[in-house]
This record gives structure tokens, C-alpha cells and sequence, in this order.
């Protein structure tokens, strides 16, 4: 499987894109916590997709799916955060958050059975 076929890593590379549109809005004082955290959340995700794919073993590509799904709850909870202190005041970030997890969680069924 190649990772740039795969419509969850196009999905999560243009989920990156937004965060970092977001994020560009932030607090100066942010940039060294909450959106630096937030920016390398959304990188991993295509970033352990693509590993994964590479991987020889299902095993393997398994972990790495585990792990860009790990990141998918970890920018949730960002975001989260993020909306709770006033940075953010809108839900499409959300529903993209939601299909890349969708999409990931798509991959792992099928390696699965």
C-alpha cells in the first residue's frame, strides 16, 4: 500500500494545512505551548501513515496506524482545549478530525480481518 493512494493520508495532509492556518492565529505566547503541540499532533498523522505503509509486516503497519490514531485523539483534545480558552470558536475542525479518524479506523478494520 502506498501511502500518497491512501484517501486517509490526502485527508490528513489537508487537515495539517488547516491546523496550521489555525494555528497561525493563536496568541504569540502560544507558540512554544499549546500550538506547537497542536502542530506536530496534526504532522504525525500523515507522517505514521506513511511510515506504516512502508512497513513489510501487517504488524507493524498496524502499530503505526495505532500511533496516527493516538495523534488523532491527542489534536482532539488540543482543539478542545484550545476552543475552552477562546482561541477557537468553530466546528469544522471537528468534523475533519472526525473523517480522518473515520478513514484511519477504516484502514485498521481491514488489516484486522
Amino acid at each position: 500500500m502506498y501511502h500518497k493512494d491512501l484517501e486517509a493520508w490526502k485527508q490528513s495532509i489537508n487537515l495539517v494545512i488547516h491546523i496550521y492556518e489555525i494555528t497561525s492565529k493563536y496568541p504569540k505566547e502560544e507558540l512554544y505551548g499549546l500550538v506547537s503541540q497542536i502542530r506536530r499532533a496534526a504532522v504525525s498523522i500523515p507522517s505514521n501513515l506513511a511510515e506504516g505503509s512502508a512497513r513489510s509486516s501487517k504488524s507493524e503497519t498496524l502499530r503505526f496506524i495505532d500511533f496516527a490514531l493516538g495523534s488523532i485523539a491527542e489534536l482532539d483534545t488540543q482543539i478542545i482545549i484550545s476552543q475552552r480558552l477562546g482561541y477557537l470558536n468553530f466546528e469544522d475542525i471537528f468534523d475533519e478530525i472526525k473523517k480522518v479518524n473515520a478513514l484511519i479506523s477504516g484502514i485498521k478494520k481491514y488489516l484486522v480481518s
